[in-house]
């Protein structure tokens, strides 16, 4: 269902988002919505605007909920299975940690548009992340996308632009469009591609501040292979500074047959190999897995091969089955998507037992 529909004159909208706390959440509209303020008016000092920025930032993004599931730990025999739920993010998902990183570096760069490619949930996030530092958004949507979230994305103040072709095209025409009008790319696979790896390593280090430690596995749903690679990178720095005793082995699941970082790891490919567009087919499950084109697969790929974890796929009926478990199990409401790489974690367990060890499924959706 499309959300309840809202003035797209309402200034507040981006905090109107912020529908997936509670409790405190009144509160905490207040306070952010006194720095929105600052943030966005160009006629105040860069400083002040970064200052609130940060503030927003560091108010409602990341540290997001890590749930020891003791209910899966009992149907599935496993000794210690903790979920670590990404919807806990204003838009509802992990990528909120790279718009919000991207909009501040394109604020304190003195940008004033940022650009970006989309099929839905990245569109919001960076909406969002742009409307709250004042900052224009280009949206590019491939025209055979047809997305719940477009009216979020417009009701952001974001111009939405529709481009024939896939999502990778998407990609090539807003990144083209970023270079000849002097804006913001925050398109995956570009100059920024550090700044986003380093955005999702946080969640390996909030991962580290409740467990004291590397987990044995961690279980990521991979699209582009961003959240994996960046994961990967966040646990390879706490290593490399003697923080854990080890390097966890890194999982990945995504959609059967869809994903070039799953199949590359399937046919023991050491790069990541594209698919033929012509066999990839979406579904309202598997959308936000699948893609001819895995911008990130390389380092993604290599982190699995690195630390000797492993890749699989997983079917729509799959996914919808764990995401109703969990639900029914834990009481969280996710994506279906996002559950890919529990997925990929449990079919290793059914056919070769895991040692009695701790294990990290990242779920990096929010259900409706």
């Amino acid at each position: 269902m499309d959300p309840t529909p809202v003035d797209p004159g309402d200034r507040n909208f981006a905090l109107n988002l912020l529908d997936g706390a509670s409790g405190e959440i009144e509160a905490v509209a207040q306070e952010v919505q006194s720095l929105h303020r600052v943030s966005r008016d160009a006629s105040m000092p860069l400083a002040s605007r970064l200052e609130a920025y940060e503030d927003i930032i560091d108010s409602e993004v990341g540290d997001t909920t890590l749930v020891r599931a003791r209910n899966l730990e009992r149907e599935f025999g496993l000794r210690q299975l903790y979920l670590k739920f990404e919807g806990g993010n204003p838009t509802g998902t992990q990528k909120d940690r790279i718009a919000f990183a991207q909009a501040m570096d394109a604020l304190r760069r003195g940008f004033d548009t940022i650009s970006l490619a989309t099929c839905g949930n990245y569109g919001v996030a960076v909406g969002m992340a742009a409307n709250l530092a004042g900052l224009h958004c280009k949206v590019f949507i491939p025209d055979s996308y047809h997305t719940r979230r477009l009216a979020e994305i417009r009701r952001l103040e974001a111009d939405v632009v529709r481009v024939a072709g896939d999502y990778e095209n998407a990609v090539a025409v807003s990144s083209q469009y970023a270079a000849d009008n002097d804006c913001y790319d925050a398109n995956p696979g570009g100059d920024n591609t550090m700044l986003q790896l380093q955005a999702y390593g946080a969640i390996a280090f909030e991962l580290y501040d409740e467990l004291r430690d590397a987990p044995a596995v961690v279980a990521v749903p991979v699209s582009n292979g961003s959240t994996l690679a960046g994961v990967h990178k966040g646990f390879l720095s706490l290593y490399r500074r003697g923080k854990t005793s080890h390097m966890p082995r890194v999982v990945a699941g995504s959609s059967y047959g869809k994903n070039p970082i799953v199949q590359s790891f399937i046919k023991g490919l050491d790069r990541c190999r594209d698919l033929n567009p012509g066999r990839i087919h979406e579904t309202t499950i598997n959308e936000p897995l699948i893609n001819w084109h895995s911008i990130d697969g390389d380092p993604a790929l290599a982190a699995i091969r690195q630390t000797d974890g492993w890749a699989a796929d997983a079917s729509d009926r799959a996914m919808r089955q764990i995401c109703r478990l969990i639900r029914e199990k834990e009481g969280l409401q996710v994506l279906p998507a996002s559950t890919a790489g529990l997925i990929a974690l449990l079919d290793k367990h059914r056919k070769t037992p895991l040692p009695g060890e701790r294990y990290v499924a990242i779920l990096t959706g929010r259900g409706a």
